[in-house]
């Protein structure tokens, strides 16, 4: 018998279900319809039909002019470029196999761009970053637009790149759909080490050769970055969810056991669409996926970057999901993994200890997972307690161990590293936006200091480097929000504002940009929102108000009196932000966006901001 749910996440899942019941309905409404039709291929006109099947030969070619066999679209961000994304040129082979294996054709039906936030961090082209997704998503609706198919597998990884397959499936969520992961390159130069090389750089203690040679020690071959950011916090959520196979998610590219769940994930999405087994992703993202994917989420410190894209997602299942609700069930979720940047472990460390099996089974085991779902594996989360090996060539699944093989790395909800998720919304006179304090030490949690304000990360870096900032500091960087710039990620901030830190001194970052999966140490209140190019209070701050940042309290102040400040005029804008690197080809994104609260979204209607905020 599973345990009672923990009520609050009970009562999250509520108020989920109740704010969303107009927006659910209407959707299930819609892919139903969608379903009941059959393949759409069925009614095509002759030369529509024909032009579907004209490049396929044998069999294939018989079976999709027939119409006799379900049909399966893959749907790549594969490139060569992309550590984590080099490995699928295998792939769509891999998968038509097995597809025809199951009684099915597999046909390639588009890729997607995927860009890299490692290589463009600091750079001009981050600010095409979180547009990115959104141009994935209409990437991936233009790819199953053609009506042929009967199922999906998308083959993604990383950042944007999950996010943007999963809202473009979602509406078509009438097909059955595996994700297909490829798994993480092996272990590096340690994390701690990497870290200290990085803030011995800043002060100009270490050379540019010296930076570099730590970093491709690092990053060194095929597969995914082994920190726990952004990608692969979203390969935990998407097993969670119940969109890849059990087990799946962090297994090594180039192994036997990976090919084999890549070829299993094939079978699979045929399978599902069939008959009594019939099981299309709008069905599988309901509210309770959702909060399943937000627990997993808190209980492992993941990246920020989901406050922005699980909103957006359960948007494209026709569910709100609100900042609160993050806020809400990280005061009940425990904090049960210690992965950098929340630790010295990486990802590969992580599954060894037990990984997505283990926690999952002490999520369940504590009542704060759904158990009640549906998977691409089959109803019910417990099917995720299993992890898959090769036995005699055969892929088979058994139970994972039951509690952590190392408690430095992963626990149980008996003994947590912290009693909640380290995920906090803060309010106030300056808006409102979200902190993870995952691994922020309790004395740096709270810091009332002097601001001092800038309009990119080139102005901080140079004063910085100029000795301005050797002081008790909030650092405001304005002017980075989706409107003003495609919020682009500032983690590359992180190992000087750490020397400050070291140094003793209070310091905070506040910015209405992003900081991701590698938000660390330093207390940062990001995704501030309304954003200051949107007529928000931060650009009412000037140099020397002072700042309180109460993440316990759950508060982000300007210390200055309301009247004084109503009455302040907005600091413009930074000029010369809307050309080069491709950015003038998203003046209409800037123009669409939603607020970060809502995703962050161009599919998300834009609804004025207030110009006033108070606590």
């Amino acid at each position: 018998m599973a345990p009672p749910m923990q009520h609050v996440v009970e009562q999250v899942t509520q108020r989920i279900a109740d704010r969303s019941a107009a927006t659910r309905t209407a959707y299930l409404d819609r892919i139903r319809a969608a379903g009941a039709v059959g393949p759409a291929r069925t009614e095509l006109p002759c030369s529509n039909l024909a032009h579907g099947f004209a490049a396929c030969s044998g069999p294939d070619r018989l079976a999709v002019r027939g119409a006799t066999k379900p049909g399966v679209a893959i749907v790549s961000a594969y490139n060569d470029m992309l550590s984590a994304h080099q490995p699928y040129a295998e792939f769509p082979a891999w998968l038509k196999d097995s597809v025809r294996e199951a009684g099915g054709v597999a046909q390639f039906a588009g890729g997607v761009p995927a860009m890299c936030d490692g290589i463009t961090q600091g750079r001009t082209g981050m600010e095409l970053s979180l547009f990115s997704r959104d141009v994935i998503a209409m990437a991936t609706g233009v790819a199953l637009s053609h009506e042929m198919f009967d199922g999906a597998l998308l083959l993604g990884v990383c950042d944007k790149i999950v996010p943007g397959l999963l809202i473009g499936a979602l509406s078509f969520g009438h097909l059955p759909t595996v994700l297909v992961p490829a798994g993480p390159m092996p272990s590096g130069l340690p994390n701690r080490e990497k870290s200290r090389i990085r803030q011995l750089f800043a002060e100009g203690k270490a050379s540019r050769e010296d930076l570099l040679e730590a970093e491709s020690a690092s990053y060194h071959s095929p597969g995914t970055c082994t920190f726990y950011g952004t990608a692969n916090s979203n390969q935990l959520v998407v097993e969670v969810l119940g969109l890849h196979l059990p087990g799946s998610s962090f297994v090594p590219p180039g192994t036997p056991l990976r090919k084999a769940l890549t070829e299993e994930a094939a079978r699979r999405v045929v399978q599902l669409g069939r008959g009594a087994d019939y099981t299309p992703i709008g069905e599988i993202i309901d509210e309770r996926a959702i909060v399943n994917g937000v627990v997993a989420l808190l209980a492992t410190g993941g990246s920020t970057n989901h406050t922005l894209h699980l909103v957006a997602i359960a948007a494209a299942a026709g569910i709100e999901l609100t900042w609160d609700d993050f806020s809400d069930l990280s005061s009940v979720v425990p904090s049960l993994a210690k992965v950098y940047p929340n630790g010295s472990a990486d990802i590969n460390h992580f599954a060894a200890a037990g990984g997505v099996q283990t926690l999952v089974g002490e999520l369940l085991d504590a009542g704060l997972l759904h158990p009640d779902v549906k998977t691409v594996a089959g109803p019910g989360l417990d099917r995720y307690r299993q992890q898959p090996f090769l036995a005699d060539g055969e892929l088979v699944w058994r139970d994972a161990p039951r509690k952590s093989l190392d408690p430095d790395v992963l626990r149980g909800v008996d003994q947590p590293f912290a009693p909640d998720g380290g995920l906090r919304v803060l309010d106030g006179n300056l808006g409102r936006s979200v902190i993870k304090v995952s691994a922020v030490r309790a004395e740096h949690r709270t810091v009332t200091a002097p601001a001092r304000v800038f309009d990119d990360q080139h102005g901080f870096s140079a004063a910085f480097q100029a000795g301005e900032l050797d002081h008790d500091v909030v650092v405001v960087i304005r002017n980075q929000g989706p409107q003003a710039n495609g919020m682009p990620e500032l983690h590359g901030l992180t190992p000087a504002l750490g020397v400050l830190m070291d140094r003793g001194h209070q310091v905070a970052l506040v910015t209405d940009g992003r900081m991701s999966g590698a938000s660390g140490k330093i207390p940062a209140a990001i995704q501030v929102t309304p954003e200051a190019s949107a007529g928000g209070p931060l650009a009412r701050v000037r140099d020397g108000d002072v700042v309180r940042l109460d993440a316990d309290r759950g508060t982000l102040e300007v210390l200055v009196p309301d009247d004084e400040l109503a009455i302040r005029a907005n600091a413009p804008a930074a000029p010369g932000a809307q050309f080069g690197t491709g950015r003038e080809l998203f003046a209409a994104f800037r123009q669409a966006v939603g607020r970060a609260d809502r995703g962050a979204s161009v599919f998300m209607p834009l609804q004025p901001e207030p110009a006033d905020v108070t606590a």
